[in-house]
């Protein structure tokens, strides 16, 4: 992908509205608020292998979690992506810095961590600061030690942090 800043995303909950880091305004099918965080529902328009993203902001535990939905002949046998990120809110809107940590989740397998060459890229540039790329990292690593000592379950994790995600 390249050297480049942390990616900001915007989610309007009253305009019923996402804004990828690259300014691209979509439309969100269903917005829900949960007392540990949002859920999104949208469509992946013209986008080659997806059709349709589900995701949760979860603030308290610093990540992003999403079940995306493949084009036919681009299935991924993954069952989770998980951005590690900074989530802040004011009012209706919410929004994420992806720090460029990524861990990709397979149920009663195993947990992948993807990206630590472009934090590591990041920082030596000056895109993102000690302190953000230290919680990165710690963010990291608590939720595959918490995954790996739950059987790499996503949900079974995430139930001792009482946050229970329903996908519709």
């Amino acid at each position: 992908m390249g050297l480049h800043p942390p990616k900001i995303e915007t989610f309007d909950v009253a305009a019923g509205t996402n804004t990828d880091p690259k300014g691209f305004v979509r439309a969100v099918d269903l917005y829900r608020e949960e007392p540990f965080g949002l859920y999104l529902s949208r469509a992946m328009v013209d986008h080659p292998t997806l059709t349709h993203l589900r995701s949760w902001l979860l603030p308290a535990l610093g990540i992003r979690v999403t079940d995306f939905t493949w084009r036919p002949g681009h299935e991924r046998l993954q069952d989770h992506y998980i951005d590690v990120v900074d989530v802040t809110r004011d009012g209706a809107t919410w929004w994420t810095e992806d720090h460029y940590v990524d861990l990709v989740v397979y149920t009663g397998e195993r947990t992948d961590v993807l990206d630590l060459d472009e934090l590591a890229e990041a920082v030596a540039a000056g895109l993102l600061d000690v302190v953000r790329a230290e919680r990165a990292l710690t963010t990291s690593h608590r939720t595959l030690a918490g995954l790996a000592s739950q059987g790499h379950d996503l949900d079974r994790w995430l139930a001792r942090h009482d946050v229970v995600l329903t996908w519709t």
